[in-house]
């Protein structure tokens, strides 16, 4: 059930081999979990990231910024929400991850992406504006 404003959620679970020895998902992982959704997210809008960089497009990660609060541990289920705001040129997503099981939150993030036309900085894109959460809770 997507919620708190997010226009989008991803179901995933922790492996295994994504843990260190304290038992934890080591913190470089959240970092695929987050990217992983939001390329989701972009396939499920009917948005490719080949088609664009294949006609000189890309979208880039500028800044990440991240805040550990539950751990996630072997086994877990877990939900990736998002949603997509527009700062100056930048598209950001804000992202959560929620453990399933009790919908504690795990990790916030705030993700600063930049969109580069054949190597330039560009103000806006169509495809991506249509994807932008007008109404934020």
């Amino acid at each position: 059930m997507i919620h708190e404003g997010y226009s989008y959620e991803l179901e995933m679970k922790v492996r295994d081999y994504e843990c260190d020895i304290q038992g934890i998902v080591n913190n470089s992982c959240y970092q695929n979990y987050l990217e992983h959704a939001r390329h989701e997210f972009l396939i499920a809008n009917n948005v490719s990231f080949a088609e664009l960089h294949n006609r000189g497009i890309d979208a880039v990660v500028a800044r990440i910024e991240m805040a550990f609060k539950t751990p996630l541990r072997p086994g877990d289920l877990f939900i990736v929400k998002l949603k997509v705001l527009k700062e100056g040129p930048k598209y950001v997503f804000h992202q959560a991850i929620f453990r399933k099981s009790d919908m504690k939150l795990s990790l916030k993030a705030k993700v600063d992406t930049a969109v580069l036309i054949n190597g330039k900085l560009a103000a806006s894109l169509p495809e991506f504006d249509s994807l932008l959460v007008h109404n934020v809770n």
